[in-house]
């Protein structure tokens, strides 16, 4: 077996530039924020003309349309070597190229690119500064990303792409209230595709459902390409299925499918929601195929959880090799995710090296996905007083997030809280019961050991 892992990993390693066009805005940032209002007329009642994009193609534009974006820009600059322009151009191409295509060595070009723009030009150059901001987002320095959309929103304040990735940076660090603001001037400025499902995100986290779904069907009633439309279905999805609905999401995720087959997180939405409704081999079938084109740390644990779920333990232990690999990758390019990494290593046996990455990571940015990591590290190191406190804060913006509420019950049955205990983890089950493949089944049977739902 580990002759197999060892050929993946090199496959891996070789292979980014090779993998499959997928629509994938951050792999973890992909939506964040919240509007109040989108209307999309002015005081006169006319319709307001959207202000054109910061670069000649959009966030959710298909992977072909970077690939020309990044060889139109290469050949210009051969021609105009200090057209600052184009390099910011090239650079915002490489960051959304290494998005979709899980391929972290396109941020180091991203990086030298953008650079590069702004040593032509430093004073006006809001176009670099928001492709550095989007280049941070994406390797998880929120903080860093922040600070570079501040230098373009005092440069470029109406600017919608100035806006996004401000959200996109103040959501990540927690920072709710702000986001929410800065994503409404977005909405004003330019509502579409990439505010709406900003919008969506917002709603969700706030416990707001129906509202995130209207957002979400908003965006898919002004999506055009099927890049775009692929988008939103993937997301209207992943809504269904965090609420319990995986027909519904099955039925998003097949939609989506349908209108664009190369965005790969509908493949990993299908297997998840295939997996949930019992239809097992096609779920692993569906997770091998996916994997194989998109190694998302993520996406590859929830495979490796899938197989230990069906019994096949070895080939579960394979994925989980994986995850380690995919991940130096993603940090040999200057990406860092501690949240996904404490996550997994929590559930999968090594609970020290997972509160050392939630500790990081709660250094890092407040957020309540940060709060949920960290509680459930220090439950996994029989810390569970200070997991509580962590836990509440995970659940303190309304999320109707059964991972949270399931973290905070288990955390609440250690220290002895049976009746605290009983109604969180009835929460998470109401919220979806099939919330995670291996930790579902256990909050049935702690809950049953509680006396059943409150």
């Amino acid at each position: 077996m580990k002759s197999r892992v060892a050929r993946r990993v090199a496959a891996f390693a070789r292979g980014w530039t090779r993998v499959p066009v997928v629509l994938v805005l951050a792999g973890l940032v992909l939506v964040a924020g919240t509007p109040l209002v989108w209307d999309r007329r002015d005081d006169s009642g006319s319709e307001r003309a959207k202000p054109g994009p910061a670069v000649p193609i959009g966030p959710q534009a298909g992977g072909r349309a970077f690939e020309s974006a990044i060889e139109a820009a290469q050949q210009r600059l051969k021609e105009v070597p200090r057209d600052w322009s184009t390099w910011a151009q090239l650079g915002a191409a490489y960051v959304q190229q290494g998005r979709i295509t899980a391929d972290p060595s396109y941020y180091p070009k991203a990086d030298g690119s953008l650079k590069r723009s702004l040593e032509l030009e430093s004073t006006t150059n809001w176009q670099a500064m928001v492709g550095m901001a989007a280049l941070a987002n994406a390797r998880h320095d929120f903080k860093a990303a922040l600070d570079w959309g501040r230098r373009a929103e005092r440069v470029n304040p109406s600017a919608g792409s100035v806006h996004g990735v401000l959200v996109d940076a103040l959501t990540q660090l927690g920072e709710y209230e702000q986001a929410r603001n800065s994503l409404q001037r977005m909405l004003d400025l330019e509502p579409g595709v990439s505010s709406f499902t900003r919008a969506s995100y917002d709603f969700e986290q706030r416990g707001q459902v129906a509202k995130a779904r209207d957002a979400l069907q908003r965006a898919l009633t002004d999506a055009v390409s099927p890049a775009d439309i692929a988008f939103c279905r993937y997301y209207l999805g992943e809504l269904a299925f965090n609420n319990g609905d995986p027909a519904e999401a099955l039925s998003q995720y097949e939609q989506g499918i349908a209108t664009d087959p190369e965005y790969r997180l509908l493949h990993a939405g299908r297997a998840k929601a295939q997996a949930a409704l019992g239809q097992t081999a096609e779920a692993l079938d569906g997770y091998d195929r996916v994997t194989r084109v998109l190694p998302l740390p993520e996406i590859l644990a929830e495979y490796g959880d899938a197989l230990t779920a069906a019994g096949q333990p070895d080939k579960a232990k394979e994925q989980y090799e994986l995850v380690d690999a995919a991940r130096e990758l993603l940090t040999g390019n200057g990406a860092v995710d501690h949240l996904t990494t404490a996550t997994f290593l929590a559930d999968h046996g090594q609970p020290a090296e997972a509160l050392t990455h939630a500790q990081a990571e709660w250094e890092a940015r407040r957020s309540v996905l940060a709060a949920d990591a960290l509680a459930w590290a220090l439950h996994r190191n029989g810390r569970d007083t200070e997991a509580l406190e962590y836990a509440t804060t995970a659940t303190s913006l309304g999320w109707r997030n059964a991972t949270f509420y399931y973290h905070r019950g288990v955390i609440h049955e250690t220290l002895g809280h049976r009746a605290q205990a009983r109604r969180d983890l009835s929460t998470a089950l109401a919220i979806n019961p099939h919330f995670d493949v291996l930790q579902a089944p256990i909050a049935r049977i702690v809950l049953d050991a509680l006396g059943g739902p409150a």
